[in-house]
């Protein structure tokens, strides 16, 4: 475990990183449904807090290992060993979700004991990973050493966190400050990005095969979940409702993986490896983004099956809000690592917005609900419009710029 190359040719995600991010999507999904229920039963604020910090979670555990694997992957059977082990971390942390998500619902507390389980059995064995990187590379032995000795600083806190009674302002304070900790653990340990031998190609890869089990998991199998709009088993009382949900749900999953896909995130990272800490974390938005347009689908599920509180303008927003921080998200990314703000995607968002705010608005205005289902469905279609209508070309010669530049 001396540290892989970083300009390692053909670097791609093993069989072993991929099963990692199957079980991820579990978590995922629970978070997701969770969110849909608490916010048809009226609880939307509560919702959205459980929401923004199990999915916030979630995204740390899977960053955390995911770094480490692209620079010290040697899989070998004690690496084997060591990750599966991780693995049935993240499934005692998913089983902790919907507990978590019920004491947010009731009130009183917030009861995050099985989820901090969850991750001191994912942790352990990441400790052991960075131990036997210290011990068999010099090189990045102090780096591998600090990188526990914070990781194990933070843990205790969640420790504490789950497991001494405090008040909610007081849970809230020290819940903020722990997630500073758990951005800062890189930075403490190795300065940012370029502490490791992180493959860029890899990581990009990585990337994406996370938000497209994402995009699986909350939005196809969101639909999945809401069979009582097509009649059940029999699939007899489809009505013009029910199939705009399923069209916008399969339009925006089409879309949205377009959109991503149009972003040559893996020639960013190589040509601009310093802003390796800015896309890792930065994705935490996006992946939250997906997972809360999922579970915007489910809302419009529930409320079309009459199982939701919700007004039919308040269901739109729920997926419309989503969707734009996605593309929001998506351009803040592309922009940051080309280091330059790009008038175009300023011009795509407007009109983007536009759509998405007609959306809500024709949904206020007791317009049918499939109006605004199709119009959001539209949203990540301008971007791909422009793209494929010679954005592109744009994009080759600023990566042409960039290339010559670094």
């Amino acid at each position: 475990m001396r540290g892989r190359d970083p300009h390692e040719e053909g670097r791609v995600a093993t069989p072993l990183e991929l099963l990692f991010d199957l079980i991820f999507a579990v978590a995922v999904g629970t978070c997701a449904a969770s969110f849909a229920e608490m916010a048809a039963s009226g609880h939307l604020g509560k919702g959205v807090a459980a929401f923004l910090f199990a999915m916030f979670a979630v995204c740390i555990a899977w960053i955390n290992f995911t770094w480490f694997a692209s620079a010290f992957d040697t899989d070998d059977w004690l690496y084997r060993v060591l990750t599966m082990l991780t693995m049935v971390g993240v499934v005692v942390f998913a089983l902790g979700l919907r507990p978590m998500f019920h004491s947010v619902e009731e009130g009183h507390h917030v009861d995050t004991k099985l989820m901090v389980i969850g991750y001191v059995v994912m942790r352990v064995p990441l400790a052991v990973h960075w131990w036997r990187a210290a011990q068999q590379s010099q090189r990045f032995r102090t780096v591998a050493l600090r990188n526990i000795r914070w990781m194990l600083v933070v843990q205790i806190g969640w420790v504490i966190f789950a497991f001494v009674p405090m008040s909610l302002p007081v849970t809230v304070v020290i819940g903020g400050c722990l997630g500073v900790g758990e951005l800062l653990i890189p930075v403490l340990a190795q300065g940012g990005a370029n502490g490791t031998p992180w493959h860029p190609e890899h990581i990009a890869e990585r990337y994406s095969a996370l938000a497209i089990i994402t995009l699986g998991e909350g939005i196809v199998g969101t639909i999945a979940s809401s069979q009582g709009l097509l009649g059940g088993a029999s699939g007899d009382t489809w009505s013009g409702n029910a199939i705009a949900v399923v069209i916008a749900g399969i339009g925006l999953t089409f879309g949205m993986w377009w959109v991503y896909f149009m972003m040559p995130f893996g020639s960013f990272l190589q040509h601009r490896p310093t802003y390796g800490y800015l896309f890792g974390y930065g994705h935490i938005v996006v992946f939250m983004a997906i997972a809360g347009t999922g579970a915007g689908l489910h809302i419009l599920g529930l409320f079309l099956e009459g199982e939701s509180q919700l007004s039919e303008a308040g269901a739109v927003t729920l997926l419309a809000v989503p969707v734009a921080v996605y593309l929001a998200g998506i351009y803040l990314l592309h922009d940051v690592l080309m280091d330059r703000l790009d008038k175009v995607h300023l011009v795509n968002l407007t009109v983007t917005a536009v759509l998405l705010v007609a959306a809500v608005a024709l949904a206020g205005g007791g317009a049918p609900i499939w109006i605004s289902l199709l119009l959001t469905m539209c949203a990540p279609f301008v971007t791909v419009v422009a793209y494929e209508g010679g954005v592109h070309r744009r994009q080759e010669e600023q990566l042409r710029r960039l290339a010559e530049h670094s």
